[in-house]
């Protein structure tokens, strides 16, 4: 049984390594993972491969952002509910406080401040981050030739822009059915499904509602139903911000997606640039509440099908699809940031040396993203790249 003082000292550890995760996590839900992998996996040993794929595969299949989703669902797994609350928030708090900071500067000074040196130097270290966990969970998430047929498929098809949530299931249902063609089939297992939507007609209520409310329904409505990579957020709130409310402008709502883009942790921090430049610092806050609100209801709602999951042959046999198309998806992204990544000899020599130095294994990640970045800005200044 854990102790009041284990049990604190659990929460201040996810905390801990979480907030840290944050502050580094550049290069979008990908290089995130593979952090999060590197770090509660290899380093710490809060769980093997196989459960971090089990919960990947899980965050996949519900819509918000998944790398705060997973740093729910690992702080949960550590510390219990205070785990679960200390995880996604600690993750989140460096990106907003950022986020905030640069939407004040846009609001007083009109413009972005530049971050293009640092991102010089840190996007080689992403890409190789991304490289070393594909390889590490590849490993356990191919179970066989068709598991690897189907990530190889997924990986293609992604890269020929088909739907990320559509190949996910694909590459599920293709496993699954493959495990009832060979035994016949189990006693469906008990399941739950939720929902978290607004209801038909619901705009024309909110418009009659204080603008704060209105901002907080909007980003909720956005966070509940949101799957796939930041071109689908820039669609919904454009939807909404631009052509609905019409509170932004097309450059504006651009430029919050840059900085959510450009900052580390999660790209839905961008609704808290949107929030701070409608409505300072309240609207910022209620921004970031909306949209996150719903991941952390969701992981509540799916944590006990997990379990259930794997009991049952044929529904874990799904999971194992669902495993193998997340990493298809993951190295499309590590696939498409290459050209954007690797720009000259500094920037292939840096990449290459970070993946011979995760290989080794003897060096924290955070050192070495952080020196990507000093190096980064050493060599734009220096005129070298």
């Amino acid at each position: 049984m854990t102790t009041a003082p284990e049990q604190n000292g659990r929460v201040a550890e996810v905390a801990k390594v979480f907030f840290r995760l944050g502050l580094i996590g550049f290069g979008g839900p990908a290089a995130h993972i593979a952090m999060m992998r590197d770090d509660v996996v290899r380093r710490r040993g809060w769980l093997d491969d196989d459960s971090f794929l089990d919960l990947l595969g899980a965050t996949n299949l519900i819509p918000g952002p998944n790398s705060t989703e997973m740093a729910i669902h690992l702080g949960y797994l550590r510390a219990g509910w205070p785990g679960l609350i200390a995880g996604g928030v600690s993750f989140m708090l460096p990106a907003v406080v950022i986020v905030t900071a640069l939407a004040w500067a846009y609001v007083r000074y009109g413009d972005l401040p530049a971050a293009g040196w640092l991102l010089y130097g840190v996007k080689p270290i992403v890409l190789a981050l991304i490289i070393n966990a594909l390889w590490s969970l590849g490993r356990r998430a191919v179970r066989g030739p068709l598991t690897a047929a189907v990530g190889v498929a997924v990986l293609g098809l992604s890269l020929a822009g088909k739907h990320e949530l559509g190949l996910l299931f694909a590459g599920g249902l293709v496993v699954l059915a493959a495990s009832l063609w060979r035994r016949p089939a189990a006693p469906p297992a008990s399941t739950a499904a939720v929902a978290l939507a607004l209801p038909a007609g619901v705009g024309a209520a909110l418009l009659a509602l204080p603008s704060l409310s209105v901002l907080f329904l909007t980003c909720l409505k956005i966070g509940a139903v949101l799957y796939g990579s930041g071109y689908v957020l820039l669609a919904l709130m454009r939807a909404d911000f631009v052509t609905r409310l019409g509170w932004l402008t097309d450059q504006q709502l651009l430029d919050a997606i840059a900085v959510g883009q450009v900052t580390p942790g999660p790209l839905f921090t961008s609704a808290t640039f949107i929030g701070y430049i409608l409505k300072g610092m309240p609207g910022a806050l209620v921004a970031t509440l909306g949209i996150f609100l719903p991941s952390f209801v969701f992981v509540l709602l799916s944590r006990p099908l997990l379990p259930r999951l794997r009991r049952s042959p044929h529904l874990s046999a799904l999971l194992d699809g669902v495993n193998v198309a997340a990493l298809g998806l993951m190295a499309a992204v590590g696939l498409q940031l290459v050209r954007a990544s690797i720009v000259d000899t500094p920037t292939a020599a840096m990449g290459l040396a970070a993946t011979v130095l995760l290989a080794w294994g003897r060096i924290n990640p955070t050192w070495i993203v952080l020196g990507g970045g000093a190096l980064g800005v050493a060599i734009r200044a220096l005129g070298w790249g």
